[in-house]
């Protein structure tokens, strides 16, 4: 029998856990409440970073680069944030999962020791992954002591991608090959979720808060059943309730609608998450960890949006960056063509650009590492303009009411209207 016709003769469902649901002991312990209630069903885990651990590799990386002698202080914090979690979970302290912690911190501790002249992209995959590492084996040791029987997945050697770090692109024929012949019928599975590797075993990411792409890449791999994303709201919203009043819970979503919400920035959603449930047909539901027999969100085929309402989406920390040509040129295709080349080089994703005859603007993330590179490069041919401490908000099926609502945030810098979504970047009112 085939490797693909055995995936497709067995039922399983794909979970993911992202680092809200896995932030402390008591959280680790809600997972298994909520996977002791499918006991009866194969079931793949896909496993975010513990808590704020992502954040906290990324400040151990810049100190790295920058050479801050805040460094080892970084990582001992990291270490004690772990073990704080060991002890309430294994009160064993000769438990196995200790020294499996130990050796990843170390392995961590091994890569800072050295100074090194590699690319910024190349080093965040090298450092920031250790998050998923732990998070994983402490997960999958703790069930299994609870007698919730899984393996340990290392995704790195089953998720293939080409070397663009930080952004890799997915080999789907090769990562295909290697989930279906490592993931066998009768047994549950412990995974990490936003982690990878290219042909030469180097680690690579999917983009920040790729663990939910990752349930859909093992999803799509295994014409799973059903994939639920466990979050710590009551499903999808049409609004982050920690952002804005009032928000109601969306019951259904089309994948074409969940495309264009997660493409705006909807934080629920990973942008490329849908694509790969779409091609098969395969349902996601986005569930409450903390009231997992609510029903959540449906995002599948059917109603683009049920109710029907306003969708607003927030995106802080962005810099907006205006161009124009010295001579006060017009700008062509030829201008942009070579902006969009550095932003490429520099592996930025514009999330609102707006022209003008003399003039360009485009908002991105700002990334304190990538975008004093972008202007640098932007300058050698541009007059430029930049704007810290931006937000961008957009507004799906808009109305009057709402459009109020998110210009009355700040003063509006850029604003910009289609036929479904209305966008505005502003900065706070001095």
């Amino acid at each position: 029998m085939s490797i693909l016709k055995f995936a497709e003769n067995f039922s399983m469902k794909v979970f993911k856990f992202g680092g809200a649901s896995i932030r402390d002991a008591a959280s680790v312990r809600n997972v298994f409440n909520v996977l002791k209630h499918y006991r009866n069903e194969d079931l793949l885990i896909v496993v975010s970073a513990m808590g704020k651990s992502t954040n906290a590799l990324e400040s151990i990386l810049e100190s790295y680069i920058k050479g801050k002698k805040d460094l080892s202080e970084g990582i001992e914090n990291l270490r004690a944030f772990h073990f704080e979690i060991l002890k309430e979970l294994f009160p064993n302290k000769t438990h196995r999962i200790y020294n499996e912690v130990e050796i990843t911190l170390s392995q961590l501790e091994i890569i800072t020791q050295t100074r090194s002249e590699e690319d910024y992209n190349l080093l965040y995959d090298k450092i920031v992954p250790h998050g998923e590492i732990i998070s994983t084996k402490i997960i999958s040791a703790f069930l299994n002591d609870q007698d919730y029987s899984n393996e340990w997945l290392d995704a790195r050697k089953l998720v293939k991608t080409d070397k663009n770090h930080r952004f890799a692109r997915v080999d789907w024929e090769q990562t295909q090959n290697l989930i279906q012949e490592k993931v066998k019928p009768g047994k549950n599975y412990v995974v990490q979720g936003f982690i990878a590797s290219d042909e030469d075993c180097n680690s690579t990411t999917l983009g920040r808060e790729g663990s939910d792409y990752t349930a859909s890449i093992f999803a799509y791999s295994l014409n799973a059943d059903e994939v639920i994303i466990w979050k710590d709201v009551p499903g999808i919203l049409n609004g982050d309730p920690k952002v804005f009043e009032k928000t109601e819970l969306l019951n259904q979503l089309s994948f074409k609608e969940a495309i264009e919400l997660a493409y705006y920035g909807a934080s629920v959603i990973h942008p490329k998450t849908i694509q790969p449930l779409r091609k098969k047909g395969i349902p996601l539901f986005v569930k409450s960890f903390i009231n997992s027999k609510d029903p959540g969100t449906r995002v599948g085929n059917g109603l683009d949006l049920e109710p029907f309402l306003p969708c607003f989406i927030k995106k802080e920390n962005q810099a907006l960056i205006t161009i124009s040509t010295k001579d006060l040129a017009f700008i062509v295709e030829d201008h942009l063509s070579k902006v969009y080349n550095i932003f490429h080089e520099f592996g930025v994703r514009v999330n609102l650009s707006q022209n003008t005859a003399v003039s360009t603007s485009f908002c991105i993330n700002n990334d304190p590492i990538i975008c004093p590179k972008i202007l640098k490069a932007l300058q050698t041919e541009f007059s430029t303009t930049f704007n810290t401490g931006a937000n961008l908000f957009s507004v799906r099926h808009y109305d009057e009411k709402s459009k109020m609502i998110v210009k009355e945030s700040g003063k509006v810098l850029l604003e910009q209207i289609s036929r479904n979504t209305y966008q505005v970047v502003t900065i706070p009112q001095e």
